[in-house]
């Protein structure tokens, strides 16, 4: 069903209004295609998001196209959403070539944002406070003559209320008389707390309690959202708090993506609201993929999920001290807030130097391994495990080459292949003004006893590397062409010896259905990559060899 103020009857109903295609767009460093926002959007609806806006129709090229692609690829529940500004004040809305591409763009819902604050209203439209209250009236009653439904986004509501609260307030009361069904508190500067959040959004559920009965008779009595921004930190509990004084709408963007620090984060939000707080706000089996839409965004808008995200997050649910472990093992509730699986996360047991018995054990389970505690096996993995980290190793971020080391203390790690040595040469040559440079790598491998010896260029020395190991392996073990590096990160250990120091080399590979990491340290670059880039590909044949298995049993 759309969303619709009318038939909402549920008294603890919210409704999620995400802003991750127009508000959320504005982040430095992010940018969408058409493709993208399309991409975002089906997401975001098969998520059982009610409300998405998806951007100014008229601001620019990519989103009058994304409205009218939406009219050729139609979401299966959600109202998307138009936005725009007032009407400028030296034209009347219907004369104002801004608004016609908000109609052109076809959706039964606008979201129209006008002036609370009078230091806006005279500084930054350099114009009266009548006229601005003209601007919000005309532009409102136009829009409605065009049966438009309309959401009034108060912008710098917080700020204005607080310097000029008669003034505020007529704002909404002029957004009310001319036909809004959704007032919208904005912090738009991000600069309120939630003490005040919550005292403001009661002072306006009052106001509107006794002015009820001078508002228009032809829709019910408006309905109040609130829409924060994260500068202060607080973004979310003062949607929260909003929420816990009549707010019924809450806008946000996944991930709090936005300006400057960003919005309120709806991965966040929704949970905090549904599950602690009883709120409805989508369906239980859709709230179970909410961390996979996480990160699916970050992947479509290319930043790196951020691993320590609430909820969602890859460390949500990690435990890494033994004592923890050992809880968590006997009843998570010691140590989680909620059950991971809700919102479509996963424990995670962490290997480190602060491991104890209790972490190997875990860790073991979730590889399919049952140790018994007393076996020697045990203390002698744990033992190995700190021996490796003091040497650089880390494996809180690597499990897959923790798995295989695991796997070799019990005589279980496969044996693809047999490693015998390689060389690389750089090479960097004059290209007319510029310069270009290219390496060439040579790798000696024996598969079933055989010797394999080959070579192959790449635009890096660790590139020239994986291709000649790929090279050599490819005919044995096709599968490897499915296999690519979708990460590479280094860290010097010790920047006191220079160009010295040891070095940790992470890497992040794929067979584009799962994503698995692994580890190489070394005081040479090349050797610590080539360690994680070796360990990568066997541990992606392992996986591969998993599977192949459980098809023939």
């Amino acid at each position: 069903m759309h969303p619709d103020v009318k038939d909402c009857t549920a008294s603890k109903k919210i409704w999620i209004y995400d802003t991750t295609l127009r508000d959320g767009a504005q982040r430095e460093g992010l940018a969408l295609s058409i493709e993208d926002k399309l991409r975002i959007a089906h997401q975001l609806d098969q998520l059982g998001i009610p409300f998405i806006e998806g951007g100014w129709p008229g601001a620019n090229p990519k989103d009058v196209q994304f409205f009218w692609r939406l009219q050729e690829e139609p979401l299966s529940q959600a109202e998307v959403v138009a936005f725009c500004s007032t009407r400028r004040p030296s034209k009347k809305a219907a004369d104002d070539p801004m608004l016609q591409p908000i109609l052109s763009a076809g959706t039964r819902w606008v979201t129209l944002f006008g002036k609370s604050w009078d230091l806006h209203v005279i500084d930054g439209l350099k114009t009266s406070l009548d006229k601005n209250l003209e601007m919000i009236q005309d532009t409102i009653e136009f829009l409605r003559s065009h049966d438009r439904r309309v959401i009034y986004d108060a912008e710098h509501w917080f700020d204005g209320y607080k310097y000029n609260p008669d003034y505020a307030l007529k704002t909404l009361e002029t957004a009310v008389a001319a036909g809004a069904e959704w007032l919208v508190l904005c912090d738009t500067n991000g600069g309120a707390l939630p003490h005040e959040i919550a005292r403001i959004t009661r002072q306006v559920h009052d106001w509107l309690d006794a002015n009820e009965c001078f508002f228009p008779e032809a829709f019910s009595s408006p309905k109040v959202g609130i829409h924060t921004h994260n500068d202060s930190g607080t973004a979310v509990a003062n949607a929260l708090s909003a929420v816990m004084e009549g707010a019924e709408m809450v806008q946000g963007t996944i991930n709090g993506y936005g300006e400057r620090c960003g919005n309120a984060n709806l991965c966040s939000l929704i949970p905090n609201l549904q599950l602690k707080l009883g709120y409805d706000c989508i369906r239980p089996q859709q709230m179970t993929k909410l961390s996979e839409s996480s990160r699916f965004i970050s992947e479509v808008v290319n930043l790196a999920p951020d691993d320590h995200a609430a909820f969602v997050g890859l460390s949500a649910f990690a435990h890494k001290g033994g004592i923890h472990v050992s809880a968590v093992e006997r009843n998570p509730k010691t140590y989680e807030h909620i059950e991971p699986e809700a919102i479509g996360n996963r424990r995670r047991i962490v290997i480190s130097d602060q491991a104890g018995l209790s972490n190997v054990l875990a860790k073991a389970r979730s590889f399919g391994i049952e140790l018994d505690r007393q076996d020697p096996t045990c203390r002698q993995l744990l033992q190995r495990l700190k021996t490796l980290e003091q040497e650089g190793y880390q494996f809180e971020a690597a499990e897959a080459s923790f798995e295989l080391l695991m796997r070799e203390a019990l005589h279980q790690r496969p044996k693809f292949f047999e490693f015998k040595g390689f060389q690389v040469h750089c090479e960097r040559m004059p290209d007319g003004e510029l310069w270009s440079s290219q390496s060439l790598a040579t790798v000696k491998v024996a598969v079933h006893d055989q010797d394999i010896l080959e070579a192959a260029e790449g635009n890096g020395p660790v590139s020239a590397l994986d291709a000649a190991l790929r090279k050599a392996l490819l005919a044995s073990y096709p599968e490897i062409a499915q296999f690519h590096l979708t990460d590479y990160k280094v860290r010097i250990l010790d920047g006191k010896t220079g160009t010295s120091a040891k070095t940790r080399v992470l890497v992040e590979s794929s067979d584009g259905y799962q994503r698995w990491t692994t580890v190489g340290v070394s005081g040479n670059i090349l050797e610590a990559s080539y360690q994680a880039v070796v360990e990568g590909l066997e541990y992606g044949l392992m996986m591969q060899a998993r599977v192949k298995a459980a098809f023939r049993d």
